[in-house]
């Protein structure tokens, strides 16, 4: 999946480009599956490679009717929490990572979707931890920096889905699987409409 930066903006060649493509992991299934339900995001693509300068946004949703653009990176550490290290020097490179990744990705928003007026720009990240004052590694002072520097460089909000926040959106999609009576085809909606439904069978 490739984002063209002189991609015309016509919603035929959108559907082209924009495509269900095989799922990198179960993490981004489920960003892309709550774009569709809960912003109603008629394309969602993943793993969208960006030619200039080369990258890879890992989940984006588009409301075309709306205009509206969701740019989520998506970090699934179940052990570690929210936590990629620089090799070389033994540090956290949270900040420098995630700033490099936002940066490069309103950079290619604003170029790809001018006339998208909306674009909004989120990390998901299950589980950020909060360890004690003085800890080497600390995710949430890491995420606060990331979203100082973001928003004092770009006047850009990055909203963080972690911890409660993202559970609160894994119920959100739980609840409307088991309302729905259709067989759902994604395996994250469906799991959790087999859930919901066998509960009903239950002693």
């Amino acid at each position: 999946m490739v984002w063209n930066g002189h991609m015309t903006m016509a919603i035929r060649p959108l559907k082209t480009i924009l495509t269900r493509e095989k799922m990198e992991n179960i993490g981004e299934t489920l960003v892309g599956d709550y774009l569709k339900v809960k912003y109603e995001c008629d394309f969602v693509a993943f793993n969208v490679s960006t030619a200039d300068p080369k990258g890879e946004i890992d989940v984006v949703g588009i409301n075309s009717k709306k205009k509206e653009i969701y740019i989520c990176e998506v970090a699934t550490h179940l052990v570690t929490g929210l936590r990629y290290v620089n090799a070389k020097e033994k540090i956290s490179d949270n900040v420098g990572r995630f700033v490099k990744k936002f940066k490069k990705n309103i950079a290619d928003a604003d170029k790809v979707f001018p006339e998208y007026k909306k674009k909004h720009f989120m990390l998901w990240s299950p589980i950020v931890k909060n360890p004690k004052t003085g800890t080497k590694f600390n995710q949430t002072k890491d995420i606060a920096e990331v979203e100082h520097e973001i928003f004092e460089q770009h006047r850009v909000r990055i909203e963080v889905i972690s911890n409660q926040e993202y559970m609160d959106r894994l119920n959100y999609l739980r609840e409307y699987a088991r309302r729905v009576t259709e067989e759902l085809k994604s395996p994250v909606l469906r799991l959790f409409q087999i859930e919901e439904k066998l509960k009903k069978h239950l002693h």
